[in-house]
């Protein structure tokens, strides 16, 4: 089986459904956007080894490597719309190419996204895809647009996907249903599409915890000029995490990473009409903190605790 032979067999199972969607099969695709429309584009690899384990099942990793992208989408509250997927194989193994298929197209049929082209090559096994969403003209959720005062907000719990993937590194098999919950959180990771959207009318800035809460909120820190200060106590810890790992479960939420929540900034005097729009969307968002003039501030029912050493995950530093 050749290169297009894959592409055709596994990869060929969506037929176009949005008309914005011109052609697929040419050299490129093209898409048509309307005038009011902005175009948000994303691009993630996952290296075996780096990202995910060589044994890992391929449904899952087909899965993740989407929501991952979505995620990022949503962190801009973009609409999600289309992917390109480059996949890079050391062989051909059909029962491997079939789950990963399956993997993709159900995360894909989930949020109504289009694999509209991409790649096969042959090498180390790695996946890129790039996403693409839409985003109305002067919408949108920036790193740059945090302001002092604004309070910071942080959806789900954190610290569930660092703690699935311990359990993976050390072998654990699935005991009950809090390890069994924390490793689908690391492997099945939820993209925050609804919320994204949603925060287009309360908020300007945004940011997916990708390398972990505080990496990642010093990245807005970074980009806003300003500081911030955190209330550990109002840290949003699943029983799960906190039953099977409760003297780690703080620095979990704070530097483990792939939560895939979103982190971003509320107007005071927003905030209670915000807290009333997503109770339509079920999903939990706890205030962790606000934004300040300078400096990064964890404290403790009012006490400051000393930061960790290290903030989040970095590709190369390790």
């Amino acid at each position: 089986m050749g290169e297009f032979d894959i592409i055709q067999h596994y990869f060929n199972r969506q037929k176009a459904k949005q008309h914005s969607v011109l052609t697929i099969g040419d050299d490129c695709a093209v898409i048509e956007l309307a005038p009011e429309q902005q175009l948000a584009i994303t691009t993630d690899t996952l290296a075996v080894g780096t990202h995910f384990f060589p044994d890992v099942s391929s449904y899952d990793l087909a899965y993740k490597s989407v929501a991952v992208n979505l995620s990022d989408l949503a962190a801009m509250g973009a609409t999600p719309k289309w992917i390109s997927l480059a996949l890079t194989l050391p062989n051909i193994d059909h029962q491997w190419l079939a789950d990963f298929s399956n993997g993709l197209f159900a995360i894909l049929e989930q949020y109504n996204v289009e694999l509209i082209g991409g790649d096969t090559t042959k090498g180390t096994l790695s996946i890129t895809i790039t996403a693409q969403g839409v985003l109305e003209k002067g919408k949108g959720l920036y790193r740059h647009k945090a302001q002092v005062g604004d309070l910071i907000f942080v959806s789900g719990s954190l610290g569930d996907s660092k703690a699935g993937l311990e359990l993976l590194a050390n072998q654990t098999p699935s005991k009950n249903s809090h390890q069994d919950y924390l490793l689908q959180r690391h492997l099945k990771p939820t993209p925050r599409i609804a919320l994204g959207s949603l925060l287009n009318h309360y908020s300007q800035c945004a940011i997916d915890i990708s390398d972990g809460l505080l990496a990642d909120l010093g990245h807005i820190l970074e980009r806003s000029q300003c500081g911030a200060e955190i209330n550990l106590q109002n840290l949003p810890l699943s029983t799960p995490l906190v039953t099977e790992f409760s003297t780690l479960a703080e620095r979990f939420a704070l530097t483990g990473g792939e939560d895939y929540e979103l982190c971003f900034t509320i107007l005071p005097e927003k905030e209670e009409a915000f807290l009333k729009a997503i109770t339509q969307l079920d999903i939990k968002c706890s205030c962790i903190g606000r934004i300040t003039q300078s400096g990064l501030t964890l404290l403790r029912n009012g006490e400051k605790v000393e930061l960790p050493k290290q903030a989040g995950f970095d590709h190369f530093s390790l």
